[in-house]
């Protein structure tokens, strides 16, 4: 505990101010937070549909531009983790639980409340799963992936302390080790304790439902809620202390082989051929569409409902997001090449996740058409947690199958909850990448007591908002660390190509270049952040 850093308290002053006045004052704290999420969802919504595109851009420009064969790390150093390891990772820390939440329930809603297309018709059917491979296609990965490879850069190649400030040196220098760094950390750990709070929060209330829903004698109260959330709790600290080769990589494991086989189960006892033309069909219409979906703000319709409450949302929750999410991946990412990295972080889950989508999304859509509507309609009446369960009660063994889900989403909540509090944990001890146990506890409990207190104070609602608010900022931050990134690419680059130039010619040449060269190294080295004697390395 003793590397602590002033992050730390600031930032743990901050959220406490902020859990004292939403567990007195819940009301208060959601009419508030709501005016000022409503005034930049509609005044600002251009920004953040610009921004994210950007983020795809440059995504797509690290994988087909010149800096791709960069390493992230010494030239020699290979990968710390295999590609499964490294797959299962993402997917722990990235979406795992938000893919088993959604996978029947968005689908089905948009198919009753679709964008454009008249609702409950087959044009609504293709336009849900076209917009829920929208918002969790390439969008949402490229955000998180420019985020983590920056960090991973500067880290495991420049030797730079991981922490968000380090990768604004090339734009800001020694500034970031002062007060405007310690803000940059202060708004990455803000928003980080407020989007896992808010997940072990809804987690609770998800699993409490599930059962609830499934299983007499389980009641789906407050109580039930708390006692989920310190079960949990138990799990994810004691998880923790094995660090991250033990806790978090099994249970990774353990997550990616349940929810495939929870996937395949679903895909034969399913309408196998049309769950894989609903593939090829949702990525056609999401290929084809994906410049007038990025781009659209309903600017000649005037109909913000579904920008707003989808769009925009998702927009500002994987921003939100991305600071914890992009930490973690940039911390299991050392030894991956540029183009190696952003291909793994970007293509790879898309293509999951548009057939985890067509799924489930299509044996929901079949089973609530069969049943004239009753998982839209438990939807209204109980809640959109019970979505994956009511489609689960039809299926054969309904059981043991809701079970196993049960058990996936406890293990991806521990494993998001595992990661969240290593990456708090290295955000405020300076950049630390194995933090001690003793920090790790102390943030796994705060998270865990958040999410409970405003449980019961009802303002978990409000916590969710100040995510979102807090992407904002967030927002402006990545624009400059994709700016500042591509600076030290472009620096970078200019020196290898020189140097290689310099060992195909002649001694005469290299004598010239000489000197250059060393101008370009020195240069160079002074946009970057202080490198660190980590003995992890």
């Amino acid at each position: 505990m003793k590397s602590i850093t002033p992050v730390f308290w600031l930032s743990m002053a901050l959220v406490m101010v902020f859990i004292i006045w939403g567990a007195f004052f819940p009301a208060n704290v959601e009419h508030v937070l709501g005016i000022v999420d409503t005034y930049i969802s509609n005044t600002f919504g251009w920004f953040y549909l610009l921004v994210t595109t950007a983020f795809v851009l440059v995504a797509l420009f690290l994988i087909f531009g010149p800096y791709g064969k960069i390493k992230l790390g010494k030239p020699d150093e290979k990968p710390d983790y295999s590609y499964f390891t490294w797959f299962a990772f993402l997917f722990t820390a990235g979406m795992g639980v938000g893919l088993v939440f959604y996978g029947v329930t968005e689908p089905v809603t948009h198919y009753y409340s679709p964008p454009s297309a008249e609702p409950e018709t087959i044009a609504a059917a293709e336009e849900s799963m076209q917009y829920t491979l929208f918002h969790w296609g390439l969008h949402p990965w490229s955000t998180y992936a420019v985020l983590a490879l920056a960090l991973a850069y500067f880290k495991f190649r420049h030797r730079a302390p991981a922490l968000i400030s380090s990768t604004f040196a090339p734009l800001f220098g020694d500034r970031v080790k002062g007060p405007l760094g310690i803000a940059i950390d202060t708004l990455a750990v803000f928003a980080t304790v407020f989007g896992i709070a808010t997940s072990l929060g809804l987690g609770a209330t998800q699993i409490t439902a599930g059962l609830s829903f499934t299983f007499d004698g389980i009641e789906n109260t407050l109580t039930t809620n708390l006692i989920v959330i310190l079960i949990v709790t138990v799990l994810f600290i004691l998880s923790a202390t094995t660090g991250i080769n033990k806790g978090i990589r099994y249970l990774s494991w353990a997550n990616v082989v349940l929810a495939i086989a929870l996937m395949l189960f679903v895909f034969v006892l399913g309408s196998s051929v049309q769950m894989i033309e609903s593939f090829t069909t949702t990525i056609g219409n999401y290929i084809q569409n994906l410049p007038s979906m990025t781009l659209n703000m309903n600017a000649f319709t005037g109909e913000r409902e579904f920008l707003n409450a989808w769009t925009l949302f998702y927009w500002a929750w994987w921003i939100g997001w991305s600071p914890f999410v992009g930490t973690f991946i940039a911390r299991v990412s050392r030894g991956r090449t540029i183009r190696e990295f952003v291909i793994g972080v970007t293509a790879v889950p898309v293509v999951f996740s548009a057939l985890w989508f067509s799924i489930f999304g299509v044996a929901g859509l079949e089973m609530d058409a069969a049943q004239g509507g009753i998982i839209h309609q438990l939807m209204n009446e109980l809640g959109n947690e019970v979505a994956l369960f009511a489609f689960l009660e039809s299926q054969p063994m309904a059981a043991v199958v809701i079970g196993v889900a049960v058990l996936l989403i406890a293990s991806f909540f521990i494993t998001s909850a595992d990661s969240g509090t290593f990456v708090l944990s290295m955000l405020t001890t300076g950049g630390k990448l194995n933090p001690g146990i003793g920090i790790k506890a102390v943030w796994g409990i705060i998270l865990a007591s958040i999410a409970a207190v405003l449980l019961w104070s009802g303002g978990l609602t409000a916590l969710q908002m100040a995510m979102l608010i807090s992407a904002f900022p967030f927002a402006i931050l990545m624009v400059l660390m994709c700016v500042s990134l591509i600076k030290a690419l472009r620096s970078e680059h200019g020196i290898i190509t020189i140097e290689k130039r310099q060992r195909q010619h002649d001694p005469q040449f290299r004598e010239k270049q000489q000197k250059e060269l060393k101008k370009m190294r020195e240069g160079f080295k002074e946009t970057l952040p202080d490198a660190t004697e980590d003995r992890d390395l």
